[in-house]
């Protein structure tokens, strides 16, 4: 059913794999190559038609620079800790309650109340865009970091509550029988005994979500009209004026918009691993 781990492969099968794995890295990292190897040549080799070769010129420093002069990059770096930060606190802090209520609680609609947390991840977002930029304008929500929050967190809980809930139904329910039989009370069992159990899980769905969050590109499009509240990821638009493409300082921005989430990655690999392994094994 699964297959063989390559430590049990013949000798051939071994070299192979290790011969191969560089080349599969290096194809993977090719459109990173290329986009830093865009980022650091003069506008000049890219209206030439000198995209794929060497750079006439190394230009690090005066594009990267170019991207917080000849834009508002501060403000959509800023801007996307202020969508991101709340979203992430908020999504994930809501489907550990929802997650510990349908995974704690014995009653006849937990399961269509899950079934339905797990329904909604299988909307296609696209076609709410309408309905969903119609009531931001009636609530006042649109184009407000406020409403992109908002909708974030609500699209993102019905994800969450699935992970945790699944984390959370893993753990042995006599912790929580034994402790309402001593007297504990819900909050406490839920604060003091369920969610020191799942810190590796919330950390794994708390790195998920700011990845989602931070590298999300339609919604800030749809619920974002004017330039102040706009992230980071439609915020490098910007730099492409009307007539001339400045694709050497797009490169630089969209890099340095894919820092953040590579940074919290590494911050919090451990827990993330630990996360995603809980509950892999018994005894």
């Amino acid at each position: 059913m699964f297959p063989k781990p390559i430590e049990k492969s013949s000798p051939a099968i071994r070299v192979g794999y290790q011969a191969m794995l560089p080349v599969a890295l290096l194809l993977w990292l090719l459109p990173l190559l290329a986009i830093f190897m865009t980022s650091i040549r003069p506008g000049g080799d890219i209206n030439a038609g000198n995209v794929f070769g060497w750079p006439s010129s190394f230009q690090l420093i005066e594009n990267y620079t170019a991207v917080f002069t000849q834009s508002k990059a501060v403000t959509y770096l800023v801007n996307s800790l202020k969508i991101t930060i709340p979203t992430t606190i908020l999504a994930v802090g809501l489907s550990c309650l929802t997650g510990y209520a349908l995974a704690a609680y014995r009653f006849r609609l937990a399961l269509p109340l899950f079934f339905l947390f797990v329904a909604g991840n299988f909307v296609p977002f696209q076609i709410l865009m309408v309905p969903v930029r119609d009531f931001s304008v009636q609530t006042g929500l649109f184009d407000t970091i406020t409403g992109l929050v908002l909708f974030h967190a609500a699209f993102q809980t019905g994800f969450c509550t699935l992970f945790m809930r699944n984390f959370m139904k893993a753990l042995p329910y006599e912790l929580i029988e034994s402790a309402r039989i001593e007297g504990v009370n819900e909050w406490k069992i839920f604060w003091h005994v369920v969610l020191p159990l799942v810190k590796p899980a919330i950390a794994a769905l708390a790195v998920l979500i700011f990845t989602f969050i931070w590298n999300d590109y339609f919604w800030a499009t749809v619920l974002i009209n004017g330039d102040d509240n706009l992230p980071i990821t439609a915020g490098v638009r910007s730099l492409n004026g009307q007539f001339v493409s400045q694709w050497h300082l797009v490169s630089a921005a969209s890099l340095l918009a894919a820092l953040p989430p590579v940074i919290m990655f590494f911050a919090m690999q451990k827990h993330f691993i630990a996360g995603l392994t809980l509950g892999a094994t018994k005894g």
